[in-house]
Order: structure tokens, then sequence, then C-alpha cells
């Protein structure tokens, strides 16, 4: 590894990589006056891939594994990383990014959706690794404390953003299995210290033949591990009802799984989902769609392109049936609704955590192919935490939209260290091959995890480390007793994981001072309730989560209060002592990039990056003693109220001020406020002229930023953007471009 820079920046993709090619020239040139240097590391989805094949490329293709080396420095207690949102990548994503990489002259093989010899094998393995969640389980060497700046809520309190109206008489509702999923089938232990050691996933047919399904899983004394399985056979049942019901009652049929993240599981679940949909054209082209390679698992969209291998008369037929299917069928849930794609169409456009929030704002009302708002009936098939989105429907039902003008906040303390949980399920996630046994045998022999299964049944393994545990509660007491608002864990005692974890959360909170502290242990429904009320009466209330419920809260309710979950901030105190900073999510980044290339307009709001900054600059000030970097971070914290009191966030229309205006902006308010502190007078000087050369050309820079919209852009890659072309279009101003650079 090359010397370590006191601050890593990640290189991602879409939108938040857009606005790094603006950004990060301007923090590299303030930093500098503070001696704090400043690298990169490529995470992007591009980036794993090419990582991963330095045998089919040229010398000077090769890329480092920068993910590798980020997962040895954040057990460091001197890593300082700002993690950007990137790519959970879903098998049409994966495809279509090896597909550009191959184009711009990367020799890496095709994704072997069947691969059947050695080097299809290996190559299969390699981008297996890169799919789904292959980034954040790795950094996340401790932790969540995720909340809404300060800044942020008071601007969403002064400028409200819309809601949608809910209605009592609502048909908006949630639906999900009632037995036979990942829920109801959960089993759960605490690894003693005789079955410590290395543990084995295996299947056993019905004639005892035993497999080895993963051989290296390690489990230590105290570790909790949970298996469990969801029946294929009862999904499709359960999905044939809902698209019955749903027909019935009037309501928009929609999906919602975690395609992206849950990357073997869940694109199952999905693939389910649009097979019994599209039932009739499955079951009357099965022989065609075997020919041309169909997966149900990669959507409708999949199917659809594929089809253009077909003759035209066969393609005109199977294109009919599909019309066919969707008239006789329920209204699909749009994703977009003008360009036709459904909420079956893509497995990555299927992100609960970002439809279900979005859904609840619009007032329960989803979009119909007509292009018209409708109560929408919601398909969470897994019941593990469906419960927290339907007591949201049902209490906003009841008591109408949120105020934002008014609500409180619920920031969540997130257990998600070493790879706790669902999100580190991954390599245990297996689809049984025929009818036998699923379990997971001990170090010492033990046989401590056992379900049966039928052919088809998909059917994972967790863990949640002890030492992670421990820190999650110190923490969760750590922030109640900073801010002195009621914590909440959410733990539900009917389900085995969550048993488990109470009786350590009852004993480690004994470790801890918190007399005077309101700490609650309550069910995800209960404690969605108990939120949810408080919330509605302007109280804060803080949520003690594991790491899916702290994915799925950390956007439901940011979303309510402040518009947008693209402004959160994460703080990670890794467990080794270093900080992990992450910025807000990326769901609407694809959406972005479109506008930038059909308009010259990039609206993506770097609001997370300001705040994520000045967090890493503060703990960087206190691990090193710069107090040169607390100047910074206290500048750029007072700077990104500014822009906001100042309305300089990005505008979503064409002319306006888009993201390479807000960066201006943040950098003159930064300029300005380190011009005017006393803290430090050498950076006092250093910036009183950069903020005066920043005001007096405020008029040239903006007419050159404003000028660069209004056409299309070439960037070179939707996965991996030419640098050069990346730069040009991310830094059209010649004027600041001059200013940042010779600082």
């Amino acid at each position: 590894m090359t010397k370590q820079t006191d601050i890593i920046y990640t290189q991602v993709d879409e939108a938040p990589e857009l606005a790094s090619g603006s950004f990060l020239p301007i923090i590299k040139t303030f930093t500098k006056a503070a001696g704090i240097s400043v690298g990169t590391k490529d995470i992007s989805l591009a980036g794993r891939i090419l990582a991963g094949f330095p045998e089919y490329l040229s010398a000077d293709q090769r890329i480092s594994d920068d993910l590798a080396e980020l997962s040895e420095l954040v057990t460091s207690p001197t890593a300082n990383v700002i993690k950007l949102p990137n790519i959970s990548a879903s098998n049409p994503q994966l495809e279509a990014a090896v597909r550009e990489l191959q184009s711009q002259g990367y020799a890496i093989p095709d994704y072997p959706e069947n691969p059947s010899t050695d080097e299809e094998h290996a190559a299969r393995a390699v981008y297996d690794r890169v799919k789904g969640s292959a980034v954040n389980p790795v950094l996340r060497e401790g932790n969540s404390d995720r909340r809404a700046p300060k800044a942020v809520k008071e601007f969403a309190r002064k400028h409200p953003h819309s809601m949608g109206t809910w209605s009592s008489d609502s048909e908006t509702h949630v639906a999900s299995m009632d037995g036979d999923d990942f829920f109801s089938n959960e089993k759960s232990t605490t690894i003693s210290a005789a079955q410590a050691g290395t543990a084995v996933n295996e299947f056993v047919s019905k004639d005892g033949a035993v497999t080895s399904l993963k051989s290296d899983i390690k489990l230590d004394d105290s570790d909790v591990a949970d298996a469990t399985f969801m029946s294929v056979v009862a999904l499709r049942k359960f999905f044939k009802e809902q698209i019955a019901d749903a027909a019935k009652s009037g309501v928009l049929f929609s999906l919602h799984l975690k395609a992206t993240m849950m990357k073997v599981s869940d694109p199952v679940l999905f693939g389910c989902a649009v097979s019994v949909f599209f039932e009739d054209v499955f079951t009357k082209h099965a022989e065609v769609f075997a020919e041309i390679g169909v997966d149900a698992n990669n959507g409708v969209g999949d199917l659809i392109a594929k089809l253009q291998s077909c003759s035209a008369d066969k393609r005109a037929e199977i294109e009919a049936d599909i019309k066919a299917c969707m008239a006789s069928q329920p209204d699909l849930y749009m994703v977009n609704s003008d360009k036709g794609l459904t909420n079956l169409h893509v497995p990555s456009d299927v992100i609960i955590d970002a439809s279900m929030p979005a859904l609840i704002r619009a007032g329960g009302k989803g979009w119909g192919p007509d292009g018209k708002e409708r109560d929408t009936k919601c398909v969470i098939p897994d019941n593990s935490y469906a419960s927290v989105y339907d007591e949201t429907v049902k209490f906003c039902r009841e008591h109408g939209a949120f105020d934002p003008t008014t609500m409180g906040s619920v920031p969540n303390v997130g257990l998600m260290a070493k790879k706790a949980e669902e999100y580190g399920s991954h390599p245990q996630t297996f689809v049984a091959p025929s009818a036998g046994q699923m379990r997971v045998k001990a170090a010492n022999g033990d046989i401590i995890l056992e379900h049966t299964v039928a052919e088809g049944d998909i059917w994972r393994m967790c863990m949640t480390k002890d030492a992670p545990i421990r820190d999650w509660v110190k923490l969760a007491v750590s922030r109640a007793n900073a801010v002195k608002v009621p914590a909440v864990f959410w733990l539900d005692s009917a389900r085995p994981h969550d048993a488990q974890l109470i009786t350590k959360v009852e004993a480690y909170l004994g470790d801890h001072e918190t007399d005077g502290l309101e700490i609650h242990i309550m069910s995800p429904r209960e404690a969605t309730r108990f939120s949810l009320e408080r919330i509605k009466r302007g109280e804060d209330t803080i949520s003690v989560t594991g790491n899916v419920l702290r994915d799925y809260l950390t956007d439901l309710f940011p979303i309510l209060e402040v518009g947008t979950s693209a402004k959160m901030l994460s703080i990670v105190p890794l467990m080794n002592g270093g900080g992990l900073f992450e910025t807000g999510a990326g769901g609407s980044a694809p959406k972005h990039v479109q506008q930038l290339v059909e308009e010259g307009h990039l609206r993506w709001d770097s609001l997370g990056e300001f705040c994520a900054l000045a967090a890493s600059l503060e703990h960087l000030s206190g691990v090193t003693n710069n107090k040169k970097a607390a100047v910074l971070g206290s500048a750029l914290d007072a700077a990104t109220e500014k822009l906001l009191d100042t309305n300089k966030s990005p505008s979503r229309r064409v002319g306006e001020l888009d993201n390479r205006g807000s960066h201006f902006y943040i950098a003159l308010y930064w300029a300005e406020s380190l011009a005017t502190q006393s803290d430090d007078l050498e950076m006092q000087a250093y910036f009183m002229s950069i903020a005066a050369e920043l005001a007096k050309n405020e008029a040239k820079i903006i007419d050159e930023l404003n000028a660069a919209q209004g056409a299309p852009v070439d960037i070179g890659g939707y996965y991996r953007p030419n640098k050069e072309k990346l730069a040009s279009a991310m830094r059209p101003s010649q004027t600041l471009n001059g200013i940042i650079d010779a600082a």
C-alpha cells in the first residue's frame, strides 16, 4: 500500500462521482492550507471489476484493488475515510458495466450466466464478489451514528418540502407473508466457547449425501449465529394471491425489495414476482426463453432486450403476449410512466428503502401506467421488517401527513460492524438444489442450526459478532446521554435473532451509567408507533437498530423530515479508533446523470459531502492535534449553513444553479468564513485573497457555469467516465478554476 494520506475520499459512481469532479479540486486547495493531504480510492463498480481481472489487462490498464486496501485501512486507528454512495450492482447493471468497459478497450471476460469451464467459473466468482453489497460490509468496521445535520433540519423547517395528502379512506396498504418466510423460519443461537472456530455450511440431500457449501465461517465465543429460509412455493402462492387482490380492489401492484444489497436472495424473490405476474407468457414461451437465456431474476427489461435475438414474427408474438398479460392483470406501479418502465422492469429499480418512503411522502400514492397517482398495494414478501412500513401507513391514514415545519427527528444508531446480520449473509446464502437439509456445523461438530428445505428454497445464514454488539450498546448510551432524548432498541422478542440480542443488550447496558436516561426495548412495530407519535409532537427519538433497519429508517425518516436522505450524515466511529464518514443515499443518482448527459445540468446536491468533510476534519484534528483542521471544519459548517440560508443548493431546472454552482458558493462562503475567523491568523490571511477573488468574480463565474448548461454533454462513459471529459464537464468556469488552482 502506498503512503496513507490524511483523508481518503472515495471514487464512486454516477452523480456523486460527477460531483467529485467539481468539488474535489476545491477540497484539495482548502485542505492544503492546513497541511492536510487528501487522496482517493476507487470503489466504483467499474473499478471493482477491473481490479478483479489484472491478467486480462495490459500493464497500463491495470489498477490496484483499492477496496482491499481500504478493508485493511479501516482497521487502523489512523483511518479517515469519506465514503460516498456507490452502486450495489444488480445483474443487469453488472452486465451493462462489463459491456461498457469492453467497448472502452478493456478485454475483460463476459459475465458467464451459466459457467461451464474452469475459466468461466473463475470469472463468475470474481463478478459475484463485485456485485451487490460488495463495499459496505467491507468498510463498515464500526457502528453508525446517522442523523440529519442541524443546519439541514433547520432549513427544512424554514423551507418545508412538499408532502402529499393522506386520506383516511386510502386503500394503500402493505402486504406480507404470514408464514414460510425468513421471519417465521428463523433459528438463532449464541456460540459457546466449545463451538467457537471454523464452521461449515452443508447441504444434506434426501439420500444422505453431504455437500459442503461454505467451509471457512469464523465463529467466535459469544457471537450470534442465525439461519432461516423462504419457501419458494409459499412465495409464489403469496404473489398470486396479492396480484388477484390488487386486481379485485383496483389498486396498483408494487413490489418492494432490496435486490441490490441482498444480492443473492432478493433477485430470486424479484424473479418469482416477475414469473408469477407474467406466468402465462413464461409458460407459453418456455422453450424460446431457455434458448435466448431469459432469466426472470433480471426483470422484464432483460426479457425485452433478449427478444431482439428472435425473429421479427416471434418477437412480435411474445411482445403481444406481454401486453395482453399486463392488460388482464392489475396495473403495475411505474418507475417511469413516460417510458413505460414498471416496478418489475429492472431489479435495481426496486429498492425498498427509497421506494416506500417516497410513496408514504406522496400521501400513499404511486404512479400508474396512465401517469396518474393511485392507491397502491405495497408487497413486501418477508415479514421481518414489513411491520415498520405497515405501521407508518396506518399512522398516516389515521393522522394525515406530517408537517416538516414542526415534526421531530429520528436519528439512528446502527449495528453494522463486522458484516452484521443480513448484510453479511451473502456468502452464506444458497438456493436449495433439491429437497433435503441445510445446516450449520460448528468447529466441534455440533449441528447448531438446521432446516428442512424443498428444491428452490432460499436459505441463508447470518452472523453478528459480540464485540460490535457491545460497541453498539455503548454508542447508543453515549448518544442518549449527549442529546437527552429517549433511545429505543428495535428488537422483537418473538424473533429468535432479536431474542438473542435482547439478552446481550440487557446485560451490556449494565456496563454503562444509564441513570436519568430513557432507554426502551420494543418490537419494530411498537417502536415505529412510539417514534411516529413523538415525531408528530415535534419530539426526537433515537432509533437503535440492526443493519437492515438502519438502512430503512435512515431513508424513511429523513425523507419525511427533510425531503431526502441524500443530506444525511453518518459518522462511523471505527472500532479500532479511526473514522468513516458516510454521505447520504444515492438512489436518485441515475436520473441525475441522465439529465447532465442530455441537458448539461447536474442537480445532485453535495450537502452530504459538505457535512461529511466537516466531520472528517473535526475527527482529524482530534486524532492528530492539527488545530488548523478544526478551523477548516468549523468554517465549512458555517459555510454550509450560509449556503442553505441563501438558497444556493442546486435547482432541478436547466439554466439555474446546479451542482457546480453550488460548489462555487460553498467555496466562496468557506473562504469568507476562514478569512473572518480569528482562531488561526495565518489561515485568515491566506484565505482573505481567495475570498476576495471569488467574491469579485461571482457574476462572471456564475455566467460561465450557467453557460455550460442547455446542451448534451459527453462524459465518455456511464460506469467509467473519461477523466478528461469529466473534468471538462464539471469544471467549465475557467475563472473559478484559475482561482482554485492558483491558491
